[in-house]
Parts: C-alpha cells; sequence; structure tokens
C-alpha cells in the first residue's frame, strides 16, 4: 500500500463522485438504500459497547505472531497496533451493522476476522443472524473470540486456517448468503477467486461488500472487474469499500458517491 497512491486515488474519487444522499439516484431501491442506509446517522445501542471494546484493543500491549497468509510474511504486533491500523473504523463498521437491518439479513459470511469489531457489527443486529467468519491467523482469532465474548455476541462462528484452502467447505455450510464481507488476502486473484466461489450462494437480495478497493492497483483492478461480471446489477463505490447488488430488477449503473 502506497500512501501518496491512496491520497491521490481519493483526490480523483472526491472530485468525480457526488455527495447525493439519495437524491439523482434514480432507481428506487438504490434510493432508499443510499439515504436511510449509508446516509443514515441513527445511533443503535451496540454501537457504544463495541466502540468501548475498540477502545480498549488501541492500548493492549500485548504482543501477537501475526500470520498472514496473503503475503507470506509472518510478524509480531501489538494489540493496539493492530486495533489502530487494520481494523475498520467506526463510521465503516455502523454501516454495516444498518446495512444487516435494512436487509433483514440472516446469513453473512465474513472473509478476514481480524480483532473482531467489524464481526460484532455485522453479527449484532439480531440474534437470529448466522455470521461465520473466516481468518488465517490462530492468535488474532482468539483476541476476536475474547471480544465476542466480552459483548455477548453468540451468533458468530469463527472458522481459523487458510482461506483459500477452506472457502469452499464453508460455504457448503450454507444454503444462501444474504451479506457477503470481503477483507482478506488483498491480491487480485484471491479477490476475484473469493467473489467467484461466493456467486454460487448468491441470491437477488444478496449484498456483497468489498473492502480497501483502492488499496493497491490489484484491489482497484478486482474492483473492475467485479462491476464487469455479468451477474452484477449495481455498485456504489465509497472509496474505502466497494457496495455490490444482485437484484435483477435493478438496470446496470455503477455509482461513485462522498461519504
Amino acid at each position: 500500500m502506497s500512501r501518496f497512491r491512496i491520497a491521490y486515488k481519493f483526490i480523483l474519487h472526491f472530485l468525480s463522485a457526488k455527495n447525493t444522499r439519495g437524491y439523482g439516484v434514480h432507481s428506487p431501491s438504490v434510493y432508499h438504500f443510499t439515504k436511510f442506509v449509508v446516509y443514515n446517522k441513527s445511533s443503535y445501542y451496540v454501537f457504544s459497547s463495541i466502540e468501548k471494546i475498540r477502545k480498549v484493543l488501541k492500548t493492549d500491549k500485548r504482543v501477537l505472531n501475526v500470520i498472514d497468509l496473503g503475503t507470506g510474511n509472518d510478524r509480531k504486533k501489538t494489540i493496539a497496533h493492530i486495533a489502530s491500523t487494520s481494523i475498520k473504523s467506526a463510521k465503516y463498521g455502523q454501516l454495516l451493522y444498518r446495512l444487516s437491518i435494512d436487509s433483514r439479513v440472516r446469513n453473512v459470511l465474513e472473509l478476514g476476522t481480524s480483532l473482531g469489531v467489524t464481526t460484532a457489527y455485522l453479527a449484532s443486529s439480531s440474534s437470529d443472524i448466522r455470521c461465520v467468519t473466516m481468518e488465517g491467523c490462530p492468535q488474532t482469532a482468539g483476541i476476536a473470540r475474547e471480544n465476542f465474548n466480552r459483548l455477548g455476541v453468540k451468533n458468530i462462528q469463527i472458522e481459523v486456517g487458510n482461506i483459500d484452502q477452506r472457502l469452499a467447505e464453508v460455504l457448503d455450510g450454507f444454503e444462501q448468503l444474504d451479506l457477503i464481507f470481503i477483507d482478506a488476502n488483498h491480491t487480485l486473484q484471491a479477490v476475484l477467486s473469493y467473489f467467484e466461489q461466493c456467486l454460487a450462494k448468491v441470491h437477488t437480495g444478496t449484498i456483497l461488500v468489498v473492502d480497501d478497493i483502492y488499496w493497491s492497483a490489484e484491489m482497484e483492478q478486482a474492483w473492475g472487474k467485479i462491476k464487469e461480471h455479468p451477474r452484477v446489477t449495481s455498485t456504489i463505490d465509497l472509496f474505502q469499500l466497494g457496495i455490490v447488488f444482485f437484484n435483477r430488477n435493478l438496470h446496470k449503473k455503477h455509482y461513485k458517491m462522498r461519504y
């Protein structure tokens, strides 16, 4: 990841994106999603509990041996460092929470658990949600379990292991998926492989969210290929992440929005 590249891409995004807040979006369903999910700033009771966990993590000096199966580079990091640099901000975690409520999701798959903060947002809107999250690093997954226990979130199942090797097996456990969040190996080949494998469980109401779509040239290329896929009907580009719809009633259109 190049900070200069990210800054340059953000400037381009800001200049070309629209701050619509739903206005100018012709599709009624995308208008609703934009107005009541993306730009809705309502707070829910679980937000403060999850953010308290984040605050504690940012002061946790325990050192983990982080196994990065994507790059092959294992390294030692403090939990505080991971919490400060590698997990989604409250703004985006809370967006995923609102998304899960609005779409009434029941089956959720997350690729890349990290410390479990985003996972908690994905799973906390209803105890009826079945949330399966996959993490390659056992020690990181262990901290995520601690956080789920602190929050009392009992509807999360962590699958530890190489996502590239285990995804097909995990997908076999679902009849269909309502919400998919991809935040794992940031290579073109891996992201497209995850996307294509998940397509077998996608239905017209499924929403897929891809994190870090401008993180690298490969991630940007992967995002472009996902947008072009014939089963994808509309997308929303928020720069930090991309939202993908498969609703056959939508006309093919790609929105770029400031957020």
